[in-house]
């Protein structure tokens, strides 16, 4: 067999050479996927930028954008680079991402944007829980309750320490939030199955998601025409949250601590909070201050692993 006929073997069957088993590859390759969940904090202030633009529209466009960016590499790997990704690869990763924020717009427009928001957000939760079926990973109670306790702080930024009330005649926003959260983590935690597909072709990901997008956008949406202004909230989306963002955290799920990046990611609204603060488009109060100290708390504990491997290795 060609070499290009093993590599797609090991692909196919979740064991390319790119799998990071070294605790320093590890290690990098979770910092290099926590570069998305600092990415992730930017979307809520660009996205105010981007005035009325229609939610599919936007994804769309942010999509094109980010596709735009990793085409280059992508077509210059050719048909070869196509070749060596499995069908589940590509289901899993248009799916991923396009299925995510389908069911994440569905949910806000049929339930209050704080309870869609909170549900939605129980996605690191379930990356950290999900992660011990996969092979060579064990769930400790510290990444358990380090998930929880970033949860208990995404609970008090989404509410602003208000509580919310769920209510029957949202049944289907609050169905919908629940299935992206499934989503996102499925796609996260099943990503690590196919460590030998290039992070490359999440251009063509991107692009497919955005001409998923666009179809939604034709179906249930009228165009709005950006401005000047709103072309460049558009831009910095495809470059940073809505794009770039899924390129590093492709790397991370398939080669990092997948349980610290499920907790991480609770990092994201707090940052976004932050932005928005500096911005001047929202207000300091003490549920943040509060969100702080247990998100923080939380991302420490779930580090344990990680923490005592730095010190042994200094």
């Amino acid at each position: 067999m060609d070499a290009q006929g093993t590599r797609a073997d090991a692909v196919a069957s979740g064991h390319g050479h790119g799998a990071a088993t070294h605790p320093a590859r590890r290690l990098r390759a979770t910092g290099i996927g926590a570069g998305a969940v600092l990415l992730w904090a930017s979307l809520a202030l660009f996205t105010t930028l981007t005035g009325r633009i229609p939610p599919f529209q936007l994804t769309a466009m942010a999509f094109a954008v980010g596709g735009i960016i990793g085409l280059p590499r992508a077509v210059r790997g050719g048909a070869a680079l196509a070749r060596t990704v499995p069908r589940g690869a590509w289901a899993l990763g248009v799916g991923g991402l396009f299925g995510y924020h389908f069911f994440y717009f569905l949910a806000l427009r049929n339930a209050p944007a704080v309870d869609a928001g909170l549900i939605a957000y129980l996605w690191p939760l379930l990356i950290v829980v999900l992660s011990a079926l996969l092979p060579g990973e064990r769930l400790r109670w510290w990444h358990a309750a380090g998930a929880v306790l970033g949860l208990g702080g995404t609970f008090l930024l989404v509410t602003g320490g208000q509580g919310v009330h769920f209510r029957g005649e949202y049944l289907l926003g609050y169905a919908a939030a629940a299935v992206c959260a499934v989503v996102w983590s499925a796609y996260s935690v099943v990503n690590r199955r196919y460590p030998g597909v290039p992070t490359d072709v999440v251009a063509f990901f991107c692009l497919a998601t955005a001409v998923l997008a666009a179809v939604c956008h034709l179906l249930f949406e009228e165009t709005v025409r950006p401005d000047g202004g709103q072309w460049l909230a558009v831009l910095a989306l495809g470059l940073g949250p809505v794009g770039g963002a899924f390129y590093v955290w492709d790397h991370g799920t398939k080669h990092g601590d997948i349980r610290l990046l499920g907790t991480l990611s609770y990092f994201a609204p707090l940052l976004s909070t932050a932005l928005l603060i500096a911005a001047g488009r929202a207000d300091a109060s003490w549920p943040v201050a509060a969100a702080c100290v247990l998100i923080t708390g939380g991302a420490v504990l779930a580090s344990a692993d990680a923490l005592r491997a730095a010190r042994r290795r200094g």
